[in-house]
């Protein structure tokens, strides 16, 4: 049985439903092409970042960063989601630097010497672009006077809120869908400035998938933005379309790293 693991984008009801009905069409559309083995149901009992690797995975989606550093070479590249929420563009997209509503914070020079919350050191949006903004603020290689590490965009929110960080970094999809259906976690922060632009969290399969594989999946996710029947369910999501990039359009993540790589040394 393939292992299909869709779980970047479950904080809440709607949008883990939504996400199994956009399965459903998937696998109708996968087995009516002859491919054979899937599950009913995404599977909900393998970590999201273990799934990656595995080498029964079909189908799932992964953060860009670990994309460009520990699976460069090990997982195929299926297409990358088009989301509407503001902060994206086309396949692009980026974070929303937030701070208390009722702190001095401004901008991101009065960030300096103040404490940041990541979500994990290995998150494009919640790490690599964050540190990315500041980089160009750094002094002697210095910018934050300390970073937390929380485990997660609502972590790192509720860090801020509570007065454990000054800041944080959450990716605009994961802001949107917070906004949306659990509004009341971003009661008492604001957004004071953006980070740069990368290309968002890529739908991937196994390393050793076969190029009618690949084909496959993409003809299965053109289909879903397109059906009618799925209106509902893509505006949940609120996914427009599948971009098909290549490898060396999420190079560019590497770059922002290295830029941004002493800014770690609080």
């Amino acid at each position: 049985m393939h292992l299909v693991s869709i779980a970047m984008y479950l904080t809440s009801r709607p949008l883990a439903d939504a996400t199994a009905e956009f399965w459903s069409f998937l696998r109708h559309e996968l087995w009516q092409a002859g491919l054979t083995d899937l599950p009913e149901t995404l599977d909900r009992t393998v970590a999201y970042d273990e799934a990656w690797l595995r080498p029964d995975l079909l189908l799932s989606q992964t953060c860009g960063y670990p994309f460009v550093t520990r699976l460069s070479g090990k997982v195929r590249l299926v297409a990358t989601p088009v989301y509407n929420h503001p902060g994206c563009d086309g396949p692009l997209m980026r974070s929303f630097i937030i701070a208390r509503t009722d702190s001095a914070h401004r901008s991101l020079e009065d960030l300096r010497g103040t404490t940041a919350a990541i979500n994990s050191p290995d998150s494009n949006s919640g790490s690599n672009l964050f540190l990315a903004a500041v980089a160009p603020l750094a002094r002697d290689g210095r910018f934050f006077g300390r970073i937390i590490e929380t485990g997660s965009h609502g972590g790192s929110i509720a860090a801020v809120l509570e007065g454990r960080a000054d800041s944080a970094a959450i990716d605009c999809i994961t802001y949107a869908n917070i906004r949306r259906f659990d509004p009341g976690h971003l009661e008492g922060v604001r957004i004071i400035a953006e980070t740069p632009k990368t290309p968002g969290l890529p739908f991937i399969t196994s390393g050793d998938a076969s190029d009618g594989r690949v084909r496959l999946l993409r003809r299965a996710l053109v289909a879903a933005v397109r059906e009618p029947s799925l209106a509902a369910t893509r505006a949940t999501l609120g996914l427009v379309d599948f971009a098909v990039l290549s490898e060396a359009d999420y190079e560019p993540l590497l770059s922002l790293a290295g830029d941004a790589l002493p800014q770690l040394r609080a």
